[in-house]
């Protein structure tokens, strides 16, 4: 219980002593910047399982970028770009739907990582695990950089593309009618979750980076119903679990990156349960509870 008994040496002093963690924590909120403004539009689209076959499937591209000493942030880009053609291609000239497509290219991608992954170039790259689970206290100033250029972006392009999305996700015929080319905002927010995930996996890991993509986002949808407010507050619990995440990896010497998905996970399952607890509170009595209740003062009158 050092966390209240002693909260300045719990909650303040390892970033004030620790430049690694200052810098892990900057990552974390950028990270969680980034993946929460795009993950609300994931979970009002109904595209979590999209988003799941981006984040692994960004593997091979990184494996592969890594063994042959090739920038690691180019070849997640490439792959996820990849999967991007290559879900538009299946859905174009085959009668599968969009889920088999991701489906097919998940497995394969997945598979594909795999396989890089254990050959005898990949057999001596230890680091390659860093990828998959994050690597946060190793962020340097270059990646702040680059992860601050992906949340600008990220936050730029959603709101410049937010009345689009917005009648898209819940209107398509409408949108279409309007003249808002819903195929043309789909494909950008495709772009934007490609960037999300690929400016991410150094902080949290390709694995990880789902949780974030999710999680937050899909809270914030029990709290809260206008979008601005499900990205804000996305943005508020994701920060609060990655500040948690890290702070308990750092006192209890385990995985950050796992630590802080794992935050926002339970941070997910309690809102549900309040929300669920509140709800049954709030629920009027049923018709039979209801003339239970009008026939017992009746009865114990009568009596």
């Amino acid at each position: 219980m050092e966390f209240l008994t002693d909260p300045i040496a719990w909650w303040i002093d390892p970033f004030v002593d620790n430049i690694f963690m200052r810098n892990a924590l900057w990552a974390a909120l950028l990270a969680v910047l980034t993946t929460s403004v795009v993950g609300t539009w994931v979970v009002l689209r109904g595209m979590t399982f999209l988003g799941d076959a981006f984040a692994h499937g960004v593997l091979p591209g990184i494996a592969l970028a890594y063994i042959i000493g090739f920038s690691t942030t180019i070849g997640a880009l490439g792959a996820a770009l990849l999967i991007v053609g290559g879900i538009h291609l299946i859905r174009s000239f085959s009668p599968l739907s969009e889920e088999t497509s991701i489906g097919v290219l998940f497995v394969g991608f997945l598979a594909l990582a795999v396989v890089i992954m254990s050959s005898g170039a990949g057999a001596y790259s230890g680091d390659l695990t860093r990828f998959l689970f994050g690597s946060i206290t190793g962020i340097d100033n270059d990646d702040l950089r680059r992860q601050a250029i992906a949340a600008a972006i990220s936050v730029g392009t959603a709101v410049l593309l937010h009345r689009a999305l917005f009648v898209a996700t819940f209107d398509e015929a409408q949108a279409q009618l309007a003249g808002m080319r819903p195929k043309l905002a789909h494909a950008a927010l495709l772009t934007l979750l490609a960037v999300a995930i690929v400016s991410s996996f150094e902080a949290v890991g390709s694995l990880l980076v789902f949780a974030f993509l999710v999680a937050p986002a899909a809270t914030a949808s029990l709290l809260v119903r206008r979008v601005p407010r499900i990205m804000m507050t996305a943005v508020g619990l994701g920060a609060v679990a990655a500040l948690v995440g890290l702070l308990v990896s750092y006192h209890h010497d385990t995985a950050a990156g796992a630590t802080m998905a794992l935050a926002t996970v339970v941070m997910l399952l309690a809102t549900l349960l309040v929300t669920g607890v509140i709800r049954s509170l709030r629920r009027p009595p049923s018709s039979d509870e209801s003339q239970d209740a009008q026939d017992e003062p009746a009865h114990n009158h009568s009596a």
